[in-house]
């Protein structure tokens, strides 16, 4: 993989600023940031080099420019979707002891809770009542939990509720239930997907660098197989999303190290729905005093302008509200984003870091207006499922979506 940063670069990142307009365009290096700028306009695949020169040498005006391009080239609707949806945490029990999670607790803490059934299918009872399409249920490492449990979790939400989508576990849950149960991967997804699994979210990815891995997160599953067992969901069938969390210990050219490595799975499998970013919200953590201030909005409009320019195989990225506002969110529709994510009804895991920006649809749909774009609901497959819409959603179902790899089916 070409993934070196430059050295140049690199070396200067301890007086790194962001360029000027006056400096991104015309100064030193200039002519590079603009036969780059080209060569994204043509619609041409740019290299990690060129995409790391855009991040540290372009203007925000610049990648703004050019991401939005690129989202005009891919959805010339001019429509931004959403979800509504509830983010339900069955448990907060969890033996990874990320430093930058102020979500988990580990087993027997005081606050540590496992939700009772009736609990669980309360929230989604109130969920399908307020019309929601998608349960984002994630519960981090219990060191008892099996796949045995979530599967009749997974299969009395499906009898019950059968018009919202099951959008749960990440990488590292899917990697941990397989050790616990002391099975393959490929046997806990067919359990999964069996019980009613219908896509799988893209968290845990963090930084897809072992470097940074090992600082912030070494209990975690490593790079190569968060990347692998989600080769293995694609090759199942299933849909998932990516996701980076950046502003830690990690530097640029890993950022784009991580994009690469998103982009090459996406090449291979396909798989892929849609990717979101999000700065790390330090306040509260359990390793608080090892992470740097909060990072700024423009960043994570750089972040995520890069992101749509250089994951030219993506085809959906998703602004995070949720970590940055109404009103940075609303502005990232014009550097790539054409989704404003869900409306998550319930959120705990960001918010246990002093991070809470929940909204009503009004205010998203108005949000979305305001920005000069149509709002319309979606699936968790990126149909559209809006009354406003004259065609039928496709794809309607995760039947409709499934992963066909190059070859046949899996």
């Amino acid at each position: 993989m070409s993934t070196s940063p430059s050295p140049i670069l690199e070396s200067e990142q301890a007086d790194w600023c962001a360029p000027r307009a006056s400096a991104g365009r015309r100064g030193a290096h200039g002519k590079e940031v603009a036969m780059v700028a080209d060569k994204v306009l043509a619609g041409e695949r740019i290299s990690a080099k060129e995409a790391l020169l855009l991040h540290e040498r372009a203007d925000i005006l610049t990648i703004g420019e050019l991401a939005d391009s690129v989202r005009r080239r891919r959805h010339p609707q001019n429509r931004v979707t959403y979800i509504i949806d509830r983010n339900i945490n069955p448990t907060n029990v969890c033996i990874t002891d990320c430093g930058f999670c102020a979500f988990y607790r580990r087993p027997k803490h005081e606050e540590a809770y496992v939700l009772e059934r009736d609990v669980i299918l309360e929230k989604v009872r109130e969920t399908a009542e307020l019309g929601g399409r998608q349960l984002l249920m994630q519960g981090g490492h219990h060191p008892y939990i099996k796949t045995d449990w979530w599967c009749e979790l997974l299969a009395d939400i499906s009898a019950k509720f059968p018009q919202l989508n099951c959008h749960a576990l990440s990488a590292p849950e899917i990697d941990h239930l397989a050790r616990l149960d002391k099975r393959s991967v490929e046997e806990v997804l067919a359990d999964l997907m069996a019980a009613g699994l219908g896509s799988v979210p893209g968290a845990g990815a963090e930084v897809l660098v072992e470097r940074v891995r090992k600082i912030i997160a070494p209990k975690k599953t490593s790079t190569d197989r968060w990347l692998d067992i989600h080769r293995k969901i694609h090759a199942a069938g299933l849909r998932s999303s990516a996701t980076l969390m950046y502003g830690h210990v990690e530097t640029p050219g890993e950022r784009i190290e991580h994009l690469e490595r998103l982009r090459d799975l996406q090449d291979e499998t396909g798989g892929f729905t849609a990717f979101a970013c999000w700065n790390t919200q330090p306040e509260g953590v359990p390793e608080e005093a090892l992470y740097p201030k909060k990072t700024t909005p423009s960043l994570y409009l750089r972040v995520q302008g890069i992101a749509r320019i250089f994951l030219d195989n993506f085809e959906n990225m998703q602004t995070s509200y949720v970590t940055q506002g109404l009103k940075l969110a609303q502005v990232s529709l014009r550097y790539g984003c054409n989704d404003f994510g869900g409306t998550m009804l319930e959120e705990n895991v960001v918010s246990a870091a002093g991070c809470f920006h929940l909204e009503s649809i009004e205010k998203i749909e108005t949000a979305i207006v305001a920005a000069g774009f149509h709002p319309r609901q979606r699936n968790s497959w990126y149909g559209i499922v809006d009354e406003r819409n004259d065609g039928p959603a496709e794809p309607a179902s995760k039947e409709e979506a499934r992963v066909e790899l190059a070859g046949g089916a899996p």
